[in-house]
C-alpha cells in the first residue's frame, strides 16, 4: 500500500502527513501541478488532496486531476460523489432537490428576461450569492426589486466580481476586532490589494437567489466524516445576518434532528465527508444553505465530542481529518 499526498500548508495534509508517519506507512509527498504529476503517481494506491476553493490553481485542475485518477482505479479524497459540487451552490440546488433534502428555497436564472420578470414578482428580502466563494464574501441581503433589478443588470451585463470588497474588509476588521492582533491589523491593506486583483475575474450570465431566513442568530454547522458527526453553532456577525467566517462558535444545544438529517442526507450522497451549514425556517425547521467536502477546522476541531450513526454521542477529541484519512486507507 503507497499513499500519495499533495501538501499545502494549514490544509488537512498537515495531519495526513503525521498520521502515516506515525503508523510507518509507505507514503509520498507530490506536487499535483507537476506536468509529471501522473507518472509520479504510478506504484500509488491512494491519492489525498484537500483542494481549496479560493486557489485558483486548486480550481483550474484539481476535480480533473482527482476524478481521471478514479476512472484508473486509484482510490482518491476526495472521490466523485463528494467533490463534484465543491463551491458550486448552483449544482448544489440541482441535487439537493433531485432527493429531496430539506434546502432553503433557492432559485437560478440563465437569461434576463426571465429573471427580471422573477425579480418584479416575488417577494423580498432575498439573498443573493454567486455560484462560488465562500466565508459569505460574494453573499448580498437584496431588499427590494429595484436592488435586485440592479443586480441582474449588472450580472448579465458587466458581470458581478467574486469578492465583494465591502464585505472583505467587514471580515478583516471583524477578525481584528475578535483577536485584537496587530498582526491582522498589518495584513487588512494587503489583503485589500490582493482581493482587489482577485476581483477583476467576474462571473456573468446568471444569478442566483435564495429565501432570506429571518430570526436566525446562529446557522448550525454539521461535519459528517463516515459514520461520525461534529456539531458547532456560528453564531451571527455583529449588525450582519452572515455567520459564515464570524469566528463565535458554541458548541452547546446542537439539535439531533439536524444531525440525523445530516447523516440521512450523507448516505444518499454517499461523500466521504460533507459539511452542512443549516439555519432554521419559518416554523423553526432545519434547512440546508449549502454544502461543501472540506471545512474550516478553527472551530469544529474544538467540538467536545462527535455523535455516530445510530446519534449516539461520545465524548472525544475530534481528528476529522484523521478520520478521512483511516476511512479512506480501510475502505475495501
Amino acid at each position: 500500500m503507497k499513499v500519495a499526498i499533495h501538501h499545502r500548508e494549514g490544509s488537512f495534509s498537515e495531519k495526513w502527513i503525521t498520521y502515516c508517519k506515525d503508523k510507518n506507512i509507505d507514503f509520498r509527498i507530490v506536487d499535483a501541478f507537476s506536468s509529471n504529476i501522473i507518472d509520479d503517481l504510478k506504484g500509488c494506491d491512494y491519492f489525498l488532496w484537500h483542494h481549496h476553493h479560493a486557489l485558483q490553481e486548486d480550481i483550474l485542475v484539481a476535480k480533473r486531476i482527482l476524478f481521471s485518477l478514479e476512472q484508473s482505479g486509484i482510490k482518491v479524497y476526495p472521490d466523485f460523489n463528494s467533490g463534484w459540487h465543491f463551491d458550486d451552490k448552483v449544482g448544489q440546488k440541482y441535487l439537493l432537490e433531485l432527493i429531496n433534502a430539506p434546502l432553503v428555497k433557492s432559485y437560478v436564472f440563465y437569461n434576463r428576461k426571465n429573471s427580471m420578470l422573477w425579480a418584479k414578482q416575488t417577494t423580498f428580502p432575498k439573498v443573493f450569492k454567486l455560484r462560488g466563494g465562500a466565508g459569505a464574501k460574494n453573499v448580498i441581503l437584496v431588499k427590494n426589486s429595484e436592488h435586485c433589478q440592479r443586480l441582474i443588470k449588472k450580472a448579465f451585463r458587466s458581470g458581478i466580481t467574486q469578492n465583494n470588497l465591502l464585505n472583505v474588509i467587514k471580515d478583516d476588521l471583524l477578525r481584528f476586532k475578535k483577536n485584537k492582533s496587530l498582526k491582522d491589523l498589518a495584513k487588512i491593506p494587503v489583503r485589500f490589494i490582493l482581493n482587489i486583483f482577485k476581483s477583476n475575474f467576474k462571473e456573468k450570465g446568471y444569478v442566483y437567489f435564495q429565501d432570506f431566513i429571518p430570526n436566525n442568530k446562529f446557522d448550525t454547522r454539521i461535519v459528517v466524516v463516515g459514520n461520525r458527526a461534529i456539531g458547532e453553532r456560528r453564531f451571527v456577525r455583529d449588525n450582519d445576518f452572515r455567520a459564515s467566517g464570524s469566528g463565535n462558535f458554541s458548541y452547546d444545544g446542537v439539535s439531533k434532528e439536524i444531525v440525523e438529517i445530516a447523516f440521512k442526507v450523507s448516505k444518499i450522497l454517499k461523500v466521504q465527508s460533507i459539511a452542512y451549514d443549516f439555519v432554521l425556517g419559518m416554523n423553526g425547521e432545519p434547512l440546508i444553505v449549502e454544502i461543501s467536502y472540506g471545512f474550516g477546522r478553527e472551530g469544529i476541531s474544538k467540538a467536545p465530542g462527535y455523535w455516530d450513526d445510530n446519534l449516539i454521542w461520545h465524548a472525544s477529541k475530534v481528528e476529522p481529518e484523521v478520520w478521512i484519512i483511516e476511512d479512506l486507507l480501510n475502505k475495501n
